[in-house]
């Protein structure tokens, strides 16, 4: 390389799943060059569904029109903001300015490091969560911010101990990254504890920002932090169309929060893209408008798929929740979750996410993908059962 990397990128390597998919992608050249099955893979939560047949119609309708094809408002359409504050009005009870408090996003994930850029100096510290999101970590890094864990715990339901974190110096904190329904562990938001982040993110002055992808998978009451007294002053929430409407890849997100939270994420955003392609936005007003039906149809299907993904659990003697929510099922095992995810890979040729990934506290954990056919799951299970009765 004829000139030397920027020193921020010394802080953070190549993404987990970017590196494991690589080799997956290897294995199976070798895998198929011998006549082998390919690597069942149980790791990404990549919704394998389809997505809502209005959304499709809309794309290829808006597709074909010749003037939608040009640049884009970098605060998006007026009926996509539009589309969001009546979802959040009618799923979450929270009233949202279409105008000031929503920002249309290419996917939630570009937003964290759109805001780590809006809000942190090198040096300002960022509260992140063990076991969470790797992209918390790595974008406060690319800022050069200063990283401070806080420790989410099976005894307290893998919410934050607010005692622990009233004993630790909050001084220079400015962000707070929460994540409920939490991936990965499963864990459901209740009002009491949005309360609680609120009335921390206040009395500190901390900007808590809440990640909401997964709140309509396996769970009957979708929650908003932004829902409770007093969170437009100190919090902002992301959210997105990739798992509850099945539109990963079309990479279609949000955040809200108050107007001057907004115009800064803004200042950031407009030097970063052109904004957001007419049709996807079209596409993804009528996806915001799907009733309950939708969702209950989703649901039913991750149920099965949650009780297939815990026999899989049974099999390696892993204890979990049979009633988390979310798009991923979290196992505790005895020993290094790693070990146990290699050995699957190796000798059986099922991958499933090892916990270290996510924090130390993630370390005797593994993550099974709900984002997988029943057939899938129980191929992956008679694969496993197999290399395990050889021993």
């Amino acid at each position: 390389m004829i000139i030397k990397a920027a020193k921020r990128t010394e802080s953070v390597s190549e993404y987990y799943f970017s590196r494991k998919l690589r080799e997956i992608a290897e294995m199976n050249v070798r895998r198929v060059a011998s006549c082998e099955e390919p690597v069942i893979n149980l790791g990404i939560g990549s919704p394998d569904g389809m997505p809502p047949v209005e959304a499709v119609e809309a794309l290829c309708e808006g597709a074909v029109q010749p003037g939608n094809h040009a640049y884009q408002s970098y605060v998006g359409l007026p009926e996509l903001r539009k589309a969001f504050a009546d979802w959040y009005s009618r799923w979450y009870g929270v009233e949202l300015d279409p105008k000031t408090e929503i920002q249309p996003l290419v996917g939630s994930k570009e937003a964290i490091l759109l805001i780590s850029l809006a809000f942190l100096d090198k040096g300002d510290k960022v509260l992140v969560p063990d076991p969470g999101y790797p992209t918390y970590t790595s974008a406060s890094r690319l800022v050069e911010a200063e990283i401070v864990p806080y420790d989410l715990c099976e005894e307290k339901g893998w919410w934050p101990d607010f005692e622990a974190l009233e004993q630790m110096d909050m001084e220079g904190v400015k962000i707070m990254w929460t994540n409920y329904p939490n991936m990965p562990t499963g864990a459901s938001a209740s009002e009491e504890l949005y309360d609680r982040l609120v009335d921390f993110g206040r009395r500190h002055g901390i900007l808590i920002c809440n990640d909401n992808p997964y709140s309509f998978i396996l769970n009957d009451r979708p929650l908003s932090v932004l829902s409770r007294p007093g969170a437009k002053e100190c919090c902002l929430e992301l959210n997105s169309l990739s798992k509850a409407h099945n539109m990963a890849g079309w990479r279609i997100g949000m955040v809200a929060a108050e107007r001057d939270v907004i115009s800064e994420i803004l200042k950031v955003k407009s030097q970063m893209d052109s904004g957001m392609f007419k049709p996807l936005q079209l596409a993804a007003v009528q996806a915001l408008s799907r009733g309950p039906e939708w969702f209950a149809r989703l649901n039913e299907e991750y149920r099965r798929r949650r009780v297939l993904a815990g026999e899989i659990f049974d099999l390696v003697g892993a204890e979990y929740d049979p009633e988390s929510t979310g798009m991923f099922l979290w196992g505790k095992v005895n020993g290094k979750g790693v070990d146990i995810s290699d050995r699957l890979l190796y000798e059986a040729g099922v991958f499933i996410t090892p916990g270290f990934i996510f924090g130390k506290n993630g370390e005797n954990h593994i993550r099974i993908s709900l984002c997988a056919k029943p057939e899938v799951l129980k191929a992956a299970a008679e694969r496993i059962a197999a290399t395990l009765a050889v021993g």
